[in-house]
């Protein structure tokens, strides 16, 4: 079966840049840029994207690119006979699993959210109130299911529909639609009165703020950001290098999709900083924020609830272009590995993905109880340290590994692939710290993952 190709660039930086962009570019870059520092942060944040997760990304292309394989196939397409590579594979497909166990509901939580402010159920509400309808939506599990099966099932109708006419097609639109929503949104964020503290609070580096939290602690968090918001080391990636041509750099197109990524993350901040001061409201931590102080926010802004619908309009879009990219892994990876059809890996995977899902709905209410974390702690909290703390990383680690060694693919296979094409090349300079002083920053990041947590 001849493989499919993406019918254009700007498709794969696209669908690319949305996988990379997600919910956590929203709630949490803006949270951590004002607890570290806001400007100070966000130089560091600027430096380690390209330092560490440009080049990670670059590997992870050329292996998809040079293999025309899905995550499992493409190192056993590049290894030499008796090597173990492949079996990153295996950890990297489980990883894209976890991931979709939790962000499908989390996805079904930003539709839910959509269609109540649509309608005015936050219309006239205070902030307790709001309070109130978000923990009645998590102890609800009719509701968690039914807008969590609704994301699955679109998810993977798009994805049987083909690779051209359904996934690339849907996020063109979604991804322009996405970028055009966040402008207009910061540009009334950043009009309002009183909106220019939190600009401040966002832009202005304080060294004192940094000092106060440690430095240390601030080059770290600069560094984890940097690095996981670009979804690297579950083959995310490597699916669409297996899908273009060789017609530019893979630096080039990373340059490209980091960029993009940032961009999103950056006037994310501009729109809720502003927001927040303007209403002298806290800017809190974590889904409280996007879920009770963003609608509370919405309530006292004229035509609030207009806003309010674009802003989750914004955030399902930023939650689905992930779950498309990585159903198209998951049905990829189906086909490569079984030989089934599309239609028949799409049918496959719609079963086992509502049915994954289902421990992390459950967390909420039937299955509150079970804690695994500690006290407090969730499903969703287990599935996302499992996938952020332990397969990104280390599924990330073994790319730069099998690039750069001369045990795996090495470091000349992995420059001629990425430099094919026009555009900023990898220069052999780079070498001595790609294989020497990458690693261990990785492998820090790795450590202080575990022992932070």
């Amino acid at each position: 079966m001849e493989r499919e190709k993406l019918g254009s660039r700007m498709g794969f930086i696209l669908l690319s840049a949305g996988c990379a962009i997600g919910i956590g570019n929203v709630w949490r870059f803006p949270y951590i840029v004002g607890m570290y520092g806001g400007g100070m942060f966000v130089v560091l944040y600027l430096f380690f994207l390209i330092a560490m997760g440009v080049p990670v990304m670059t590997m992870e292309f050329a292996v998809g690119r040079a293999s025309r394989k899905s995550i499992i196939r493409s190192f056993a397409e590049l290894e030499r006979p008796g090597q173990k590579w492949h079996l990153n594979g295996y950890l990297g497909m489980a990883g894209n699993y976890i991931l979709m166990m939790f962000y499908t509901t989390v996805a079904g939580w930003m539709l839910y959210y959509f269609y109540q402010m649509l309608t005015g159920k936050f219309t006239g509400k205070d902030g307790d109130q709001v309070a109130e309808l978000f923990q009645g939506m998590l102890d609800n599990p009719l509701v968690l299911c039914i807008v969590m099966i609704i994301i699955v099932t679109t998810g993977i109708l798009l994805c049987s529909l083909g690779l051209q006419k359904g996934v690339e097609r849907i996020t063109k639109v979604m991804m322009v639609l996405l970028l055009f929503i966040i402008v207009v949104l910061a540009v009334r964020s950043m009009t309002l009165e009183g909106g220019g503290e939190g600009l401040k609070f966002y832009l202005l580096p304080d060294i004192g703020k940094m000092k106060d939290v440690g430095i240390l602690e601030t080059i770290t968090a600069a560094m984890n950001q940097a690095f996981f918001t670009l979804s690297l080391g579950i083959g995310a990636m490597a699916i669409f290098g297996s899908y273009i041509d060789k017609k530019h750099t893979l630096l080039k197109e990373s340059v490209n999709i980091a960029v993009l990524d940032t961009f999103v993350a950056f006037v994310s901040g501009l729109i809720i900083f502003p927001a927040c001061f303007a209403f002298d409201i806290s800017p809190d931590k974590g889904p409280s924020l996007i879920f009770i102080t963003l609608p509370n926010i919405f309530n006292h802004m004229a035509a609030g609830r207009i806003w309010g619908t674009l802003f989750f309009v914004f955030m399902t879009f930023a939650a689905f272009s992930t779950i498309l990219a990585v159903f198209e892994n998951i049905v990829s990876c189906g086909m490569d590995l079984f030989h089934w059809s599309r239609k028949k890996s799409c049918m496959i995977n719609w079963v086992a993905l509502i049915v994954l899902s289902l421990p992390c709905v459950f967390g909420y209410n039937i299955w509150s109880a079970i804690q695994p974390l500690g006290e407090g702690s969730t499903i969703l909290d287990l599935e996302d340290f499992a996938v952020s703390n332990v397969i990104l990383p280390i599924g990330s680690l073994c790319y730069l590994l099998f690039c750069v060694t001369r045990y795996g693919w090495g470091f000349e296979q992995y420059q001629k692939e990425a430099n094919m094409g026009d555009g900023l090349k990898i220069p052999k300079g780079i070498r001595f710290y790609v294989t020497y002083i990458l690693p261990i920053l990785l492998i820090f990041l790795i450590l202080q993952g575990w022992i932070g947590s």
